[in-house]
This record gives structure tokens, C-alpha cells and sequence, in this order.
């Protein structure tokens, strides 16, 4: 079985949801990752915030970001073990971040620590 992340991305990091649609929506993505662990499929996850954070670029040139005003940001991450990437597509159409008009669920394999595929 491998590991993959799924990679929660938003489209427009400047529209803030209102208190009751935070509660509903993490109301929603408790049940999904609920449903992924009854299957022993989860590994963990988190969610990213944009206080305290920085980028480190060439040189070692370090900027205050990334910020909730560029276009595309990450809000997040969870890790399910799964048999192929098909299986694991399966558990990110499942993803309540879907409901938002252009966000998206990346999916990338885990490299295993042994280097291999």
C-alpha cells in the first residue's frame, strides 16, 4: 500500500468565509477524514495557516508569505495510504474543499523513504 497527499488548494486566497460556513465546513471535512479512517486509510494531515510563515528563495533571499491576497494558495494537506492513485482521486473527490468555484485537490505519491517508487 502507498502513500499519497492530497494537496488542498484554493483558488482565491482573499475570499474569507463567514464563522458559520467555517463551522459547517470543517464540520464536513471531520465526517470525510472519518470516513477515510473507518476504512484504516488516513495517515494524518493539517492545515496550513498564513501567520508565521516565510519563503526561502534562491540565495537564501527569505520574504514575509505566502499571503491569503495571491491567487492560489494552500490551505492544507492530509496523507491516506491507498493501493493505487486511482483509489486515492477517489478519496479527494470526496474533499468538501471541492465546493469552492476553482479550488482543487492535488494528488502526489509519497516517494518511500527507501528511494523507491
Amino acid at each position: 500500500m502507498d502513500e499519497f497527499m492530497l494537496i488542498f488548494r484554493h483558488q482565491d486566497g482573499t475570499k474569507i468565509a463567514s464563522p458559520e460556513q467555517l463551522q459547517i465546513w470543517m464540520k464536513q471535512t471531520m465526517d470525510w477524514i472519518g470516513q477515510i479512517t473507518a476504512q484504516n486509510k488516513f495517515s494524518g494531515g493539517n492545515g496550513l495557516l498564513f501567520e508565521d510563515s516565510r519563503v526561502v528563495g534562491h540565495n537564501h533571499v527569505v520574504t514575509d508569505g505566502p499571503f491569503g491576497e495571491i491567487k492560489e494558495t494552500i490551505g492544507g494537506y492530509i496523507i491516506v495510504k491507498a493501493a493505487s492513485v486511482d483509489e486515492a482521486v477517489a478519496f479527494a473527490k470526496g474533499s468538501p474543499v471541492l465546493q469552492g468555484e476553482g479550488n482543487s485537490v492535488e494528488v502526489r505519491k509519497i516517494a518511500k523513504r527507501d528511494g523507491g517508487h
